[in-house]
């Protein structure tokens, strides 16, 4: 059993961006593993450098063609329009750029050792993972692989019998869900903001038994998620009893991300991580959406922070930061309306301020609806 949480992380996302007016043209993961050494909380001994996943990692989940497919399109930088048209790559948000198919196989071989290493127990914290609408022939909402249902598979190779995925991004987990339609072994949970792209996972969606879903209106508060953490997540698990936790913490719905109306702060996360990734004896914990390279940084990095029982190494996270996470967070460019006028706290703090309201009626009734058989 690891005794201590594992970061994995590659160079790959350092130099690599789908486009520069593509939403993931912002530095992410890079910038989450600077800011855990600005922290001071990188230990190079719980760090895993991943290189991309092999063909024959990918095609557990991926159709080969497909996979060939991105291949091709690496080496040539360019998709005949038959490709696009059956793979979705080179269009519909799903762009041709340099490492097409080693950025996201990257992404892949993090989860799936991942699950390796969490063989006999403890937690790994994968940031570059959460790609959650990829499809096993084609790509999906800025998603060419699935890495999530990868890592869940390399639990079942193990012999497991209870996974566990839940998902807080803003938008529906599709991918996995669709992937364990009708696997009795493997439990979905999404909440996800209600009416936001790709528009599925209703209330009522059970894809075959196997899955809760909890569509959110705008507005989606701190005080809220806490709320459904108590009052669905926790008596899901406890009924569920999971051998493993995949948990997928994209951050679009906080208040900063511009791709959303959910009006979370970064605490909302962390308070749902630390809670959570203790109701297994295998969590692997994942990144996803997030469109804001502050509020990304930020709210990674004080996952990180949470996995560790912070503070770390004298650094609460609600302290003022160090003047060398303060200097990185300054360099930052964001071509964006919200980056032109950035707010100090962005530079200054790790924390966000709370983000609390009612619990609406709504959230109230799905609360009571997931839990029923």
């Amino acid at each position: 059993m690891l005794e201590k949480p594992i970061l994995l992380g590659s160079d790959i996302y350092r130099h690599s961006i789908y486009g520069r007016k593509h939403p993931l043209s912002i530095p992410r993961v890079s910038l989450v593993l600077d800011l855990i050494r600005a922290l001071g909380w990188f230990d190079e001994a719980r760090y895993r450098a991943v290189e991309p996943a092999t063909r024959e990692q990918l095609t557990r989940f991926h159709a080969p063609d497909y996979v060939e497919a991105l291949m091709r399109a690496e080496e040539t930088r360019h998709v005949p329009p038959e490709d696009q048209e059956r793979y979705n790559i080179g269009r519909n948000g799903n762009p041709v750029f340099a490492e097409i198919f080693r950025r996201p196989a990257t992404s892949c071989a993090a989860s799936i050792l991942a699950a390796g290493l969490l063989k006999e127990g403890g937690v790994v914290h994968n940031p570059a993972g959460g790609t959650h609408h990829g499809r096993p022939d084609r790509a999906s909402g800025f998603c060419y692989f699935n890495d999530a249902v990868l890592a869940i598979l390399a639990f079942l190779d193990q012999g497991l019998e209870r996974v566990l995925y839940i998902d807080l991004d803003a938008h529906h987990g599709d991918g996995v869900q669709d992937a364990f339609h009708d696997e009795e072994r493997v439990l979905t949970v999404s909440i996800h903001e209600q009416d936001r792209w790709p528009r599925t996972g209703a209330l009522a969606d059970r894809a075959g038994g196997m899955a809760r879903n909890i569509p959110v209106p705008a507005g989606f508060n701190d005080t809220e998620m806490a709320f459904l953490v108590a009052e669905a997540l926790l008596p899901l698990a406890d009924r569920f009893r999971p051998q493993a936790l995949v948990l997928q913490c994209g951050c679009d719905g906080l208040e900063d991300d511009p791709q959303s109306r959910l009006s979370l702060s970064n605490r909302a996360i962390w308070n749902a991580v630390a809670t959570l990734h203790r109701q297994a004896p295998r969590t692997l914990v994942l990144g996803g959406g997030g469109y804001n390279p502050w509020a990304v940084a930020r709210c990674w990095a004080g996952i990180w922070g949470v996995l560790n029982s912070q503070p770390l190494n004298g650094q609460p996270l609600d302290e003022p930061l160090p003047m060398p996470a303060q200097s990185l967070l300054r360099e930052i460019v964001w071509n964006h309306s919200r980056g032109r006028t950035p707010p100090e706290h962005w530079f200054t703090t790790l924390a966000d301020a709370a983000r609390p309201g009612p619990v609406r009626p709504e959230i109230r009734a799905a609360a009571r609806a997931i839990l029923e058989d």
